[in-house]
């Protein structure tokens, strides 16, 4: 009776125990990893707890699977290939949440079932699932509480910790249990400190939202970003290259040895600036403005010019520039900027039906018709004359501050309709433009973005990348925004009234806008959005002068920061030093960011959030006039301190 009882058990724990469908992990503890010392562990947990925060479960399914690589084959000591290739996230659909690592492709393909994991002979994976402490084994929960280890979020809004083991099904249809060992727990804290940046980018594949029940498609999708390594595992190098793709077969070719640019001793012929492989109408649209020679400067008509024929991204007036500029510079870059051009399609986002191509502000302005009219007099110079947050108004009220913008083009100033049927008062959280217009119900042909790229980045960053803000805002805390160098901003405070309205009930931010730009008669004032759930405060000075004066910060932003452009940002680059807060910043271009992350790395500031494309980016592309690079207003974003 004994033993039957002993087996009925087992198969109840098998049934309803830890994990989607899995059973219990059978006593396994990240403490008897050899080799994993106990900072690292506190790092994978932190690292654990950033991705739950970014919510993967509320679009990803297990039928989603993602590709995942993670530096070189040869990295990976005696089996020279990547051992988890393949993950997918589980319990979007109810139960444990948690997310699967599989050896191949084609075992998450075999294992993959709509609500379980099926248990396929000889078929191992890594397994992370997030469980609240009560329902930890008593040497996971010793082990919480000894490091005080961080939690995760769980969807109850309790806190839960992951548990990770590597599972294995045996013939029988049993499953058996393990530690996992120290490679494969760096390959963990690899993907999940990428996934956490990268989800979000993921695009649905229509416009419109999927019908209930119906598996949301996305757009293939292939991107890749620097992760640090814990001081306590890195190797040879602080750094690593992590790719994530959708689906786990989009291309990636490991870069064969010898491409380096010095191999290039004579410089390329160059070639007219359109190239062969651009179309008609791209280059009729770049061909009326002057450009700029990159060697001396000389500005020169667009069909006159000619680029690197290699790279395509630099503009010179005559070969014998190009020549010169190649044996002085830019050889050795070329590849680099080759790689930034091969990312130009990848960058541009193609849902909206109005020119992305900026060749002259007023032009481009006139052509969505809205030249001179309301806010949108900060995006070209017909009034700089006006200092900024000066700009004379009409009592149009919000919609005269859109320029005249037809009703339903714009956001209107109030709360979304129906927002989950008024079930949550949880912050939207959204992965880019189309499910934010599918939410505001504004047509593709609104050039909305061009000015809403500040507060839905700022909103973005609060949500998705400051892990610390975000946990205040749901659980209803003021989040302190320190905001440095604001310019058309100020001018711009109907459209941060979104931000109110993406709180959707929860939190409260308070923003201060602090800049040498700000009028002083505007310094001191205090501007309420969304309820009072938003307020921006207005300072005038610099930021190493003001910041004793402010509310300690739970986040500074710099958006399209220029660092490398400004001998003024030493003195605030010091403060967010000392003061250890989070900092993020934007920019236009990937060379911009290059060398924005020089000037952090020379004022003692690392970088913890590397360079990542923005998915709230203007999807207006600068025309810049020496170079061909893609560049966008708060194109990229990178952090410290985070």
């Amino acid at each position: 009776m004994e033993v039957h009882l002993r087996d009925l058990f087992c198969r109840f724990q098998e049934q309803f125990g830890a994990g989607p469908g899995l059973g219990p992990s059978s006593g396994t503890c990240l403490l008897r990893v050899d080799g994993a010392p106990p900072a690292f562990i506190r790092s994978l947990f932190r690292a654990a707890a950033a991705l739950s925060r970014t919510d993967p479960w509320k679009r990803l399914r297990p039928a989603h699977l993602i590709g995942v690589r993670v530096g070189r084959d040869a990295d990976w000591g005696s089996i020279r290939r990547q051992p988890f290739p393949c993950a997918q996230f589980v319990g979007g659909d109810g139960g444990d949440l948690g997310l699967h690592l599989f050896s191949s492709e084609q075992d998450a393909l075999r294992a993959t079932a709509p609500r379980e994991t099926l248990r396929v002979p000889n078929v191992e994976l890594l397994r992370v699932v997030f469980l609240p402490e009560g329902l930890l084994s008593p040497a996971n929960r010793r082990m919480v509480r000894s490091l005080s280890l961080e939690a995760a979020a769980g969807p109850d809004g309790g806190d839960r910790y992951p548990v990770v083991d590597v599972a294995r099904f045996a013939p029988s249809g049993g499953v058996r249990f393990r530690n996992p060992t120290l490679e494969e727990l760096r390959f963990l804290y690899a993907f999940m400190r990428a996934a956490a940046l990268v989800h979000p980018l993921l695009s649905a594949a229509d416009e419109a939202a999927p019908r209930r029940g119906r598996l949301l498609a996305f757009d293939p999708f292939i991107e890749t970003v620097d992760v640090n390594w814990p001081s306590e595992v890195s190797r040879c190098s602080d750094l690593v290259a992590v790719t994530i793709s959708h689906p786990p077969g989009e291309a990636y070719d490991e870069k064969k040895p010898g491409l380096s640019p010095t191999r290039y001793m004579e410089p390329p012929s160059p070639s007219k600036e359109e190239g062969p492989q651009e179309s008609e109408t791209k280059a009729a649209q770049w061909s009326a403005a002057l450009r700029q020679c990159s060697m001396c400067e000389k500005e020169v008509h667009s069909e006159q010019s000619l680029c690197c024929g290699r790279c395509r991204a630099v503009v010179y007036c005559s070969p014998a520039c190009q020549k010169q500029h190649w044996k002085e510079t830019h050889r050795g870059i070329c590849s680099l900027y080759k790689a930034m051009m091969e990312r130009e399609e990848e960058l541009a986002i193609k849902i909206f039906v109005f020119p992305c191509l900026v060749e002259h502000p007023c032009n481009w302005l006139e052509s969505v018709g809205v030249h001179q009219k309301g806010m949108w007099r900060r995006l070209c110079g017909c009034y700089s004359h006006c200092p900024f947050g000066l700009l004379p108004t009409r009592n149009g009220g919000h919609s005269e501050a859109w320029g005249g913008l037809r009703d339903g083009d714009y956001p209107p100033d109030s709360a979304f309709p129906n927002y989950r049927d008024g079930a949550s008062t949880s912050p939207a959280l959204l992965s880019g433009w189309s499910e934010y217009y599918a939410l505001r119900s504004l047509p593709m042909s609104s050039p909305a973005p061009a000015i809403l790229s500040y507060p839905l980045t700022v909103y973005h960053i609060l949500t998705a990348q400051a892990m610390d803000s975000k946990s205040r805002l749901v659980k209803g805390r003021e989040v302190i925004v320190h905001y440095l160098g604001p310019e058309g901003e100020l001018d711009w405070m109907p459209a941060f009234m979104e931000i109110g309205h993406l709180l959707n009930g929860s939190g409260n931010v308070q923003i201060f806008m602090v800049g040498p730009e700000v009028p002083s008669n505007l310094s001191g004032t205090a501007s309420g959005f969304g309820g009072g759930r938003v307020k921006v405060n207005l300072v005038r000075g610099v930021y190493q002068e003001e910041a004793p004066l402010l509310p300690l910060p739970s986040v500074v932003l710099a958006l399209n920061c220029g660092l490398e452009s400004f001998g003024s940002w030493t003195g605030a680059l010091e403060v967010i030093k000392s003061s250890d807060a989070p900092a993020f910043f934007t920019d236009r271009s990937e060379v911009a960011c290059a060398n924005a992350k020089q000037v952090l790395r020379g004022a003692g500031l690392h970088i913890t959030h590397p360079v990542t494309p923005n998915p709230f980016r203007s999807p207006v592309r600068d025309r810049l006039p020496s170079s061909n690079l893609p560049s966008f207003s708060n194109g990229f974003v990178f952090g410290v301190n985070t």
